[in-house]
């Protein structure tokens, strides 16, 4: 293997965006994705480094932007970007932004060469743009931002008609950062602009060939950098492919992405490398992936028949929007309450098998409601991580060859699983952490037979027998033992669902104005089902107690087979 070529050298940004490179973004390249947040966070840090004096701009202290990776074969401007896309765009955002605001139009006119080297009608040259986004915005990018007036023309764009997260992004900064600029005064304008061209610096990185420019970007990454092992997985897949098809492939990836969202497609590479793993993780995504999954497939396949179908069947379940012409609505729910459930272990074998089954919505609908069971189970009894990934390890490895319904399958609880989860959902289930939400929520769903909305800002649970009630109280006459009103209080019984923040003053109220005051909102009834049944109650003793734990603790062994 022969040693890279590799250059590295400090630009400052007039010399970057100068006849020294064309940079071009590759198509295989993830959408630009810098949000308002990230151009707000860059604008300030320049504003602060300039300073409100009027020291001569050489005598400002320099801001380093960071390091960039191009490709870029000795002897030619040619730069194809492996790492510095957002910068490189966000910095051509800004300095049409500045070239808009900026009132002395013989100064803001200076930027234009900034943004794009003009043609010659003599030397037949068109209008040569310093940074070409990739080519499904690129169009986009050169009217709305690059050309003079673009970004006038951007203010005007409807955001709901773009076609793009990348030109979504685009809109968003360029509207935020010409505002910001306008509301700059003429001067600090114009030293902004001066202080980005001749004081802010960049370290350029560049290599001849892509497999080395890479080994840059990894080594880059491993040290640090925020560079996503997305991005990097996309480069070493996409690089595999044939000319002719990455251009496909990397819109196929790119579409994937978009449905999810950057950071649930992040997420979807750590599920698809348990997916194929089958155990905790002992080194990162991107080392785990790069050795048990990619060798498992062509990088075609990889694409076809894993990350789009993966990312597909991860969007349905995180959604809740299966579409079957039967049993969608139950499986739906069944969705939504494993996505209630406090870890996301359960959701590689969820992912394979609505994969592997998608049109078999009677097969969906039975794993799930086992996974959902075996979720929940291991949430009440407080399964340890370790513990919770080795029982999906070993379900995913059953799924495989097995049936996951056999004896020993990992996905049935075993008798001594049943028995101390029941123990536990009849012992003082509020003192176990993230359970008693979600059991009373299913138990709520439950009693309103589906009926039941819970998109509510806020759920809360309260007790109705205080934990400390007064001594001349009802509840202390009604629960004269302080043992046997103790061990009723965390219990299940005793728990109900508002739909408001906890009102400390109100937890000690007899029970009657309990259930008018607190147990109600603005005079209407609970909209949980569970919460209407007290309030139906005439009174709240330990028999009363008994007999309502014994109903909710029946309806979860019914439901969870315990």
């Amino acid at each position: 293997m022969s040693a890279m070529k590799i250059h590295g050298s400090e630009y400052t940004i007039n010399k970057v965006f100068s006849d020294d490179f064309a940079f071009e973004i590759p198509h295989y390249q993830r959408p630009y994705s810098w949000s308002i947040e990230h151009a707000s966070e860059l604008l300030s840090d320049l504003l602060a480094t300039l300073g409100t004096d009027d020291a001569p701009i050489e005598e400002t202290p320099p801001y380093f932007l960071g390091c960039i990776v191009l490709i870029k074969p000795d002897g030619t401007v040619d730069s194809k970007v492996v790492d510095g896309q957002q910068r490189l765009t966000t910095l051509t955002i800004l300095m049409a932004a500045l070239r808009e605001a900026i009132e002395d139009k013989s100064a803001a006119g200076d930027l234009t060469q900034f943004l794009y080297a003009k043609g010659n009608k003599m030397l037949k040259t068109s209008d040569r743009y310093r940074l070409l986004v990739r080519d499904r915005d690129r169009d986009f990018f050169q009217k709305f931002v690059q050309q003079d007036g673009g970004l006038q023309r951007l203010m005007k764009v409807d955001p709901k008609q773009l076609e793009s997260t990348s030109q979504l992004n685009t809109w968003g900064n360029g509207v935020f950062l010409l505002d910001k600029a306008k509301k700059l005064p003429e001067a600090t304008r114009q030293r902004l602009a001066m202080f980005l061209l001749n004081r802010c610096v960049l370290v350029v990185v560049s290599s001849p060939d892509l497999d080395s420019a890479y080994r840059i970007f990894s080594i880059l990454n491993n040290r640090g950098l925020d560079l996503s092992h997305t991005d990097i997985l996309k480069a070493e897949i996409i690089g595999n492919l044939p000319e002719g098809e990455s251009e496909e492939y990397s819109e196929k990836w790119e579409d994937a992405e978009n449905d999810l969202g950057v950071e649930d497609f992040k997420e979807l590479f750590a599920h698809i490398r348990m997916i194929y793993r089958k155990q905790k993780m002992r080194e990162t995504v991107l080392k785990e992936f790069r050795e048990f999954v990619i060798p498992t497939h062509k990088a075609a396949a990889l694409i076809d028949e894993v990350i789009i179908p993966f990312s597909q069947a991860f969007a349905e379940i995180k959604r809740a929007n299966y579409e079957s012409t039967s049993k969608a609505e139950e499986i739906n729910g069944l969705f939504g309450w494993l996505n209630q459930i406090d870890n996301f272990d359960w959701m590689p074998p969820a992912i394979r098998f609505l994969t592997d089954h998608h049109d078999e919505p009677a097969a969906l609908l039975k794993f799930f409601t086992h996974l959902e069971r075996l979720a929940a189970a291991m949430m009440v009894l407080r399964v340890d991580i370790t513990k919770r990934i080795e029982r999906y390890g070993k379900l995913l490895t059953w799924m495989s060859s097995k049936d996951p319904y056999g004896t020993d399958s990992p996905l049935l609880l075993t008798d001594d699983e049943r028995a101390r989860a029941l123990t536990a959902l009849n012992g003082p289930i509020y003192t176990l952490k993230s359970v008693p939400n979600y059991v009373l929520l299913r138990l709520d769903g439950l009693l309103s037979e589906g009926e039941a909305s819970y998109a509510h800002k806020i759920i809360s649970i309260e007790h109705v027998l205080p934990q400390t009630p007064e001594e001349d109280s009802d509840w202390a006459m009604n629960f004269p033992d302080d043992e046997e009103r103790e061990a009723w209080v965390h219990r299940l019984g005793n728990l109900v669902l508002l739909s408001r923040k906890k009102n400390s003053s109100a937890r000690n109220y007899d029970f009657e104005k309990k259930k008018t005051k607190y147990f109600t909102t603005g005079g209407k009834s609970s909209p949980f089902a569970l919460t209407s049944q007290v309030i139906h109650e005439e009174e709240w003793t330990p028999e009363v107690l008994e007999a309502r734990q014994k109903d909710l603790l029946g309806k979860l062994k019914k439901l969870w087979w315990l």
